[in-house]
């Protein structure tokens, strides 16, 4: 999804292929990780190097996966979190990349999510779809607002982007939408410091998704203990 939905490729098909001769990979060549390993980095057909970025991207999804399973009980949850922050981190990297947040990504998302929010929520598991509704709303308008004010400022995808945070966050408790707004607003606003002091012009554009996916992870394991935090703290 990384390289092929920028380029406007399907990620069905054709099968995986080594982006420098095109030659088909076999499965052995494909297993997360381990192929990569095996061949040293390296096409097995013609030796160019293989990107690092795939065997981190494959074990930062993997642990993302495993952290779901581990935290929450819920399997209706789980089954829920562990795309989304996979979809999250794909997402961070192509914003990185090309500064733009697919479309092709974020509107089937917002889709299965709510539709399996809907189903679990009947089934009987812990998350809520009314309050999957009103995080929607809340942050998804909201950043909507910003980026009307300040279109130089804002992007619509990160609008987008918000909207299906807000979705499925929401679902968890509004309280996980609100730290995934604080966090990613104050990410960004460290962001924009650092790459200031790294020497970029107000006018350089500084991609914002990674910042309200940041945001969103943190929300997604601990945006319960750290709202009751801040809660105590300023009463």
């Amino acid at each position: 999804a990384i390289h092929r939905v920028p380029a406007g490729e399907s990620v069905v098909r054709p099968r995986s292929r080594c982006p420098s001769c095109g030659t088909q990979l076999r499965g052995v060549d494909n297993v997360p990780l381990v192929s990569w390993l095996v061949l040293r980095g390296r096409c097995n057909a013609c030796g160019a190097r293989i990107s690092v970025v795939y065997p981190l991207t494959e074990l930062a999804t993997g642990a993302l996966f495993v952290t779901v399973a581990v935290v929450f009980e819920d399997v209706g949850a789980a089954i829920l979190l562990a795309p989304f922050l996979g979809l999250l981190f794909a997402l961070s990297v192509i914003d990185i990349r090309h500064h733009k947040i697919p479309n092709r990504l974020v509107y089937p998302a917002v889709l299965l999510a709510a539709g399996w929010i809907v189903v679990a929520d009947l089934a009987g598991s812990e998350i809520s779809a009314a309050s999957a509704g009103i995080g929607f709303l809340a942050y998804g308008v909201g950043l909507l607002v910003v980026a009307l004010v300040s279109p130089r400022g804002m992007g619509m995808g990160d609008v987008k982007l918000a909207g299906l945070v807000g979705l499925v966050l929401g679902s968890l408790g509004l309280d996980h939408v609100a730290v995934a707004a604080g966090l990613g607003i104050l990410f960004g606003g460290l962001g924009a410091i650092v790459a200031l002091l790294a020497g970029a012009g107000r006018k350089t554009p500084i991609p914002f998704g990674p910042y309200l996916a940041a945001g969103a992870a943190v929300a997604t394991f601990a945006g319960g203990p750290i709202a009751d935090a801040y809660l105590r703290l300023i009463s």
